[in-house]
């Protein structure tokens, strides 16, 4: 399935921003977003997902009209969020953007060239062919190595599938059911994308990647959870 039509016309953009505990980076974060030169009509989706440190109280106070903000209850990971921002988008293009400072939202017109000049329906900013800040060993090979299971399983050429940026046209979501609330997100969605044959373009981004005393999340027992989604969205589902 894929959509070979040159955007044409009117386009508008779906930024989509799940959100736990990021009061220290949230504000600069989303100044960006909101200033990142897209040069088409967007709409900023943040889904806050049961923040405790001061961040949904700061979401709760904004009246930007440009941004709208889903609170909910209670934090139930972040593929939850992600797919309540989705199922909220009415944009014609959907971009996925964490709400740290590791990626640059001034990157966005390289993200959307591929969509918008019909080249690709889904892109993919990969931290891999970029400019990267110098960080852990270990983590820049379990990236890779779940990169290239999927590559194995899935009979294709990502370098980069837990990245940040997704960036997709919002029909390709159309008649898919996202499952996974947690890490399983990203091998959840990257599996069906290309189950179903969309074109797929990696562009290189920039990626300034914090350590754990900056609030990184993501630990090494994740990458179990990516691997078991992997082979269950080739196998089973």
């Amino acid at each position: 399935m894929a959509y070979d039509r040159k955007v044409r016309g009117p386009v508008k953009l779906s930024v989509v921003i799940p959100v736990f505990n990021e009061a220290a980076t949230f504000p600069e974060l989303l100044r960006n977003v909101i200033e990142a030169p897209v040069g088409i009509d967007r709409e900023v989706i943040v889904v806050d997902d049961g923040s405790t440190d001061g961040t949904r109280e700061m979401l709760s106070a904004l009246s930007d009209p440009a941004v709208q903000v889903i609170l909910r209850e209670r934090n139930g990971g972040k593929g939850a969020a992600v797919r309540d921002g989705i199922d909220r988008a009415t944009g014609d293009i959907v971009l996925i953007q964490d709400a740290d400072l590791e990626y640059d939202p001034s990157e966005y017109p390289r993200l959307l060239r591929p969509i918008l000049s019909g080249r690709a329906d889904v892109v993919y900013g990969t931290r891999f062919k970029g400019e990267t800040r110098v960080l852990f060993f270990w983590h820049y090979m379990g990236n890779r190595f779940l990169s290239l299971f999927a590559d194995l399983l899935y009979n294709t050429t990502l370098s980069d599938i837990e990245t940040c940026y997704k960036v997709f046209r919002a029909e390709c979501m159309r008649g898919v059911r996202l499952k996974c609330d947690r890490f399983g997100f990203d091998p959840e969605i990257t599996a069906k994308f290309l189950k179903r044959k969309f074109r797929i373009v990696e562009v290189p981004v920039t990626y300034y990647g914090r350590d754990y005393s900056e609030g990184k999340k993501i630990r090494w027992r994740d990458g179990f959870v990516v691997l078991g989604a992997l082979l269950r969205f080739r196998f089973f589902d």
